[in-house]
């Protein structure tokens, strides 16, 4: 029996009037639950039966949750995924402020461990902006600010969150924005910039070999929301002479760490 079956069996078995709750809220609630956790959308009868309930039972609550647009069923699929509706309060839930409050001890913790700068950025339009930031405790620090905007093609955090975008969206972006080239080793060809992204999106991170500042190292990874999008990027930099290549991908390791742990925070499910 699954966990939300049996919440369902134990709630059955005490009315819900002594529970202070209202059964049908309590029922849709875990249905929105249970079909969260499939990302390929499940169907009514696999639905009904983790979560206890009977079939006729689960048809007419989900099918009230898709008339609200909290639940979605897509017309050449009989399976059920959450809802464009439920993004938008999710994502009404956490503005900046909130997310520079998560974000922070995260980065704290980064940044004491490499000893490097450690940068949470997320795009706004067609900007790459650096909303939280912590110093690193290293004799060069990168002098940035928070609301600092970054040039996507040209750093770590821009190329996770370019690599994040659907093609028709990096066509738009690619066909709106010159690649101008800050240093010798800034990718400013579509193609080889379309190339690199495509690493990245299969590696799941990121490397700013003194690309955007000739004198500067950085790497980032994707910071993933509750639906498994890339909402932000968290990533770390330090000068070149300090921060080798090798040293860069040692230290890696603890930005992935740190991207799971912030990606947890938005309600990310660990990987399988």
């Amino acid at each position: 029996m699954s966990d939300t079956q049996t919440k369902l069996a134990d709630s059955a078995a005490e009315p819900a009037k002594e529970r202070g709750g209202i059964q049908s809220i309590e029922r849709a609630f875990a249905i929105l639950e249970e079909i969260a956790r499939h990302r390929d959308g499940i169907g009514l009868a696999e639905l009904a039966k983790r979560v206890g309930l009977h079939s006729s039972t689960t048809f007419h609550l989900v099918k009230t949750m898709a008339q609200l647009g909290y639940v979605s069923q897509p017309r050449d699929s009989k399976k059920y995924r959450i809802g464009r509706r439920l993004f938008t309060l999710a994502a009404g839930a956490l503005d900046e402020v909130e997310l520079v409050n998560i974000a922070t001890p995260v980065l704290e913790k980064l940044t004491l461990e490499t000893g490097e700068s450690s940068h949470f950025a997320v795009r706004s339009g067609d900007d790459i902006v650096v909303v939280a930031k912590t110093a690193g405790s290293g004799m060069f620090q990168l002098v940035d600010r928070s609301g600092a905007v970054r040039p996507a093609h040209a750093t770590a955090l821009g190329k996770v969150l370019l690599a994040a975008l659907e093609p028709r969206e990096l066509e738009r972006f690619l066909g709106a924005h010159a690649l101008t080239g800050y240093t010798p080793k800034t990718i400013v060809e579509r193609e080889a910039l379309k190339r690199e992204l495509e690493q990245v999106r299969k590696s799941g991170i990121a490397f700013d070999d003194g690309e955007f500042d000739a004198e500067v190292r950085c790497v980032a990874v994707p910071v993933r929301d509750f639906a498994g999008r890339a909402s932000g990027a968290v990533g770390i930099s330090g000068p070149i002479w300090r921060l080798s290549l090798q040293a860069l991908q040692n230290k890696s390791a603890r930005v992935r760490e740190a991207a799971a742990e912030l990606s947890a925070e938005l309600g990310a499910r660990a990987a399988a």
